[in-house]
């Protein structure tokens, strides 16, 4: 199963927040089927920016250094994401969720929101 990080989850492998789980943040260590989008990154930035969230001023860059495959962005994303029903009013959380299900991947959070949505997911 291909993986979808969301941004939390990101954020807690960064710091190995026992939240994860050893299982979890072990598979985050090794395995080589899990994807980053530039979302997430975004994201940390805005929100640092925004001063709701703390960290390095490279938490992004350190976040994009964890050795997952980057997923880029496509048109198909976009216009999935910006046609899906107003579940969830987070614009991050609509392009994780919209990039997920058009490629096919499991999206690994803890947003019982997402639920909402026909996406793969999977809660810890």
């Amino acid at each position: 199963m291909s993986l979808l990080l969301d941004t939390h989850v990101v954020l807690w492998g960064l710091t190995g927040d026992p939240t994860l789980g050893q299982e979890t943040l072990d598979r985050l260590r090794y395995d080589p089927d899990i994807y980053l989008s530039p979302v997430t990154l975004w994201e940390i930035t805005i929100k640092q920016h925004l001063g709701k969230l703390t960290g390095p001023v490279d938490l992004a860059e350190r976040a994009r250094d964890m050795g997952f495959r980057e997923l880029p962005l496509t048109s198909a994303h976009a216009i999935l994401a910006g046609r899906l029903p107003r579940h969830h009013g987070d614009p991050f959380d609509r392009m994780l969720i919209a990039q997920a299900t058009v490629e096919g991947l499991t999206l690994v959070t803890r947003d019982p929101e997402i639920h909402r949505y026909d996406v793969d997911t999977l809660m810890i």
